[in-house]
């Protein structure tokens, strides 16, 4: 009987080996870190220590998304709005607006899906859910896309540097009246969100600190090609008082003075604790997290290690419910399966909640149990449903030579082969099952699940088997 090299990996693991994380550790931590955990990527960490296995998760980080983007992304937006259009002209640009709006979606879904960094996707995710803005208030889905990349170049990188360069993108400027702000008409929207939202939290700023911030980015616009610029003539240059400081403060100079608040990296680590650990942050941990962020100069790859480290984080296994985006994405990457059509996978995210690009509002989406309602359950279950019992035959995708890894390259080909030409590839459960040596019910169940599922499973049911009903398990939900 044929055995392969990934399931020597899981089942053969020595005892010595076993004693550091495991397979459940492993899918732990790749699954918080990324979307799901292939197995054949849970065997790469299995034999590692929790620091060895942090580690190497850090050091594969990326700043660039591995996926070609969209051909428009560099051509500039014309406004649906634009004077001197006819109306055909301008239901034409909205139907492009739109259509580019679900390409944006679709390619950022593929690079979830591909990327060799998932790490990167996942923190690219949460500065998108925490720095917000939204194409229905920008309308400009090349401003969007920009804004995805500056959030993935700094999304392990420094905290103070990403701040900095978020308060001058085009796309929050536009979303939060940054570009509209002048001398004797300060708009404050954006100095409220940067001290609630982003940094301070409430209840550690004070309304006249919003008022003399908001007057301290005036000046700031952006330009018709969509570029950030200085307007000195819209610019006040009286004195401002802010946080107890008195001077001639700019807009830089704001975003330094709240680097400087002990605040910050409290309202950072905590929300990153609800990201990536439990809902409920420790207090002890986090002072301890932001003491060392802070005194760390704000820089996020040591506080994401540290975090990741704690005993909380190998504790949780189970606290957190699965957001549409780890819910799908996970699916796909833990089956080896690539969607025939990403403006599925695109919609359905948006029918459970979740629509890329388009938080609801300006503190995002809520997480934890609000993914989770009659509908969207419903929803939830019909698409597992489908995965689950959707095996049509494409037993190519998994025929294998003998021979170790060879049998690894020679499978890896045949997904790329089928990616490349937007084949689907169906769940085959009695192939998954073989490739990744999960024989028994059990078996399955450490590789999908978090926890012990909802529902025992009858004792005579093969790996094969087990797969559905675990798929349908409402523990299959959380991670």
């Amino acid at each position: 009987m044929r055995v392969l090299f990934i399931a020597c990996l899981l089942a053969c693991l020595p005892l010595a080996a076993r004693a550091d994380i495991g397979v459940e550790g492993a899918r732990h931590l790749l699954s918080r870190a990324g979307f799901g955990a292939n197995p054949a990527q849970i065997a790469v960490y299995a034999p590692l220590s929790r620091e060895a296995a942090v580690d190497k998760l850090l050091a594969g980080v990326s700043t660039r998304p591995t996926t070609p983007p969209p051909a428009w992304v560099d051509q500039p937006f014309e406004r649906p709005g634009q004077a001197g259009l006819s109306e055909d002209q301008k239901k034409a640009l909205q139907q492009e607006r739109n259509q580019h709006a679900l390409e944006l979606r679709c390619w950022w879904l593929a690079e979830m899906r591909a990327t060799p960094s998932p790490l990167t996707e996942k923190m690219t995710l949460f500065w998108h859910n925490h720095f917000v803005s939204s194409l229905e208030k920008v309308r400009s889905p090349q401003m969007m896309y920009q804004q995805n990349l500056l959030l993935r170049r700094y999304a392990l990188g420094n905290f103070g540097e990403l701040l900095h360069a978020v308060a001058r993108d085009p796309a929050m400027m536009r979303y939060l009246d940054t570009a509209i702000n002048r001398k004797g008409e300060p708009n404050e929207n954006f100095a409220r969100e940067v001290m609630e939202l982003f940094t301070l939290g409430e209840g550690h700023y004070s309304e006249q600190d919003i008022r003399e911030a908001a007057r301290a980015f005036t000046g700031w616009g952006i330009t018709q090609d969509e570029q950030f610029t200085e307007r000195p003539r819209l610019r006040d240059n009286d004195d401002k008082t802010i946080f107890g400081q008195r001077g001639n403060f700019n807009g830089d100079d704001v975003i330094d003075l709240l680097l400087r608040q002990p605040s910050t990296a409290g309202f950072i680590a905590a929300k990153l604790w609800k990201n990536f650990v439990s809902p409920t942050p420790d207090p002890t941990a986090i002072r301890k997290l932001a003491d060392g962020f802070r005194r760390g100069n704000y820089e996020l790859k040591p506080l994401l290690r540290a975090m990741l480290l704690t005993p909380q984080f190998w504790h949780s296994q189970g606290a957190l419910v699965k957001s549409p985006v780890e819910l799908t994405i996970g699916t796909l990457v833990t089956f080896d399966l690539m969607p025939a059509d990403w403006r599925a996978i695109a919609g359905l995210n948006r029918q459970l909640g979740q629509d890329l690009f388009n938080p609801p509002n300006v503190k995002g989406w809520p997480g934890g149990e609000a993914w989770i309602n009659s509908a969207t359950l419903l929803t939830r279950k019909q698409f597992l449903d489908r995965i689950s019992h959707d095996a049509a035959p494409a037993r190519d995708a998994f025929a294998l030579p003998d021979g170790g890894m060879d049998e690894m390259r020679g499978r890896q080909a045949r997904i790329n082969r089928l990616a490349a030409n937007k084949q689907p590839m169906r769940l085959q459960p009695d192939e998954w099952s073989a490739i990744y040596g999960a024989r028994s019910a059990a078996d399955s169940a450490r590789l999908l699940l978090a926890l012990p599922p909802a529902t025992p499973l009858p004792a005579n049911l093969s790996g094969a088997q087990a797969i559905a009903p675990l798929l349908l398990d409402p523990v299959y939900q959380v991670h």
